[in-house]
């Protein structure tokens, strides 16, 4: 099974892993095309990926500490990144609680209403019903975030609390979320870099290069299970529910290469 990186992906998880702590705040061009290029991008596409993350705000202009053009992610950007950090690191406890999104715009700004809704699920939300949308409850502040950075506070109201019926609550979550689906992406998460790992655990320390190599496509590629499934309460999933070995070949990999592949990013 091949897997698909695009480079603006590939440069968002770049900024997300390392580029936030580059020595004097501003990755250089030079050091972004390097980077890039170690993960299969070529020079044109480097570039041309970073003049669209910069008309979308997400990348801004700086002098990097040698004096060169370079370019740091936006304060919003940042934001967004600080609330995947929580998300994809697995930071915030699983809680027992939901949220509950109610939302109502006028027909005359259906446009947002398409936005809020595409957001909500971006998010990691579940559809209940027409406007009423469902998530766990540690995601509360992440979704805080998000409407108000897109101005759509004024249309929406949060909930938090327990189901109380009238279906099994685990009934309900297959009605909420596609598990089939999610179990899915999980599954092929695995096929990919399950084999990583365990050629990892069986071989010698990767080199600073090749832990780089290994680990910006596993953290492109996990980045967005923590959003397609939520983290749902474990006892509302199916028994053999992929997501928890998933998790844990993630996080062994993160523990094994991140810090190894720093050094490639910028060496000492």
């Amino acid at each position: 099974m091949a897997e698909q990186h695009t480079p603006r992906s590939l440069i968002v998880t770049f900024f997300g892993a390392y580029g936030r702590s580059f020595e004097g705040g501003a990755v250089p061009v030079s050091a972004l095309v390097r980077l890039l290029g170690a993960a299969g991008v070529d020079a044109p596409s480097v570039r041309s990926s970073v003049s669209r993350l910069k008309r979308r705000g997400f990348l801004v202009p700086a002098k990097a500490a040698d004096g060169s053009a370079g370019y740091e992610p936006s304060e919003e950007a940042r934001l967004l990144l600080e609330d995947g950090d929580r998300r994809i690191y697995g930071a915030v406890p699983a809680s027992t609680e939901w949220l509950v999104a109610v939302f109502s715009v006028p027909e005359q700004e259906r446009h947002k209403r398409h936005l809020l809704r595409s957001r909500l699920a971006r998010l990691g939300f579940g559809a209940v019903a027409p406007g009423v949308w469902i998530a766990p409850a540690q995601l509360a502040e992440e979704t805080g975030h998000t409407l108000e950075r897109l101005h759509l506070t004024a249309y929406v109201e949060l909930f938090r609390g327990a189901h109380l019926g009238f279906a099994p609550t685990a009934e309900a979550v297959a009605r909420w979320w596609d598990l089939a689906a999610l179990a899915k992406q999980h599954e092929e998460f695995l096929d990919l870099h399950e084999p990583v790992l365990r050629a990892l655990q069986a071989g010698p320390e990767p080199t600073p290069e090749a832990a780089y190599r290994a680990y910006l496509p596993a953290l492109d590629t996990w980045r967005r299970l923590p959003y397609a499934d939520p983290g749902l309460p474990r006892e509302l999933l199916p028994a053999d529910w992929p997501g928890d070995r998933a998790a844990a070949v993630f996080a062994e990999l993160h523990t094994r290469l991140r810090d190894t592949g720093a050094r490639f990013v910028q060496p000492s």
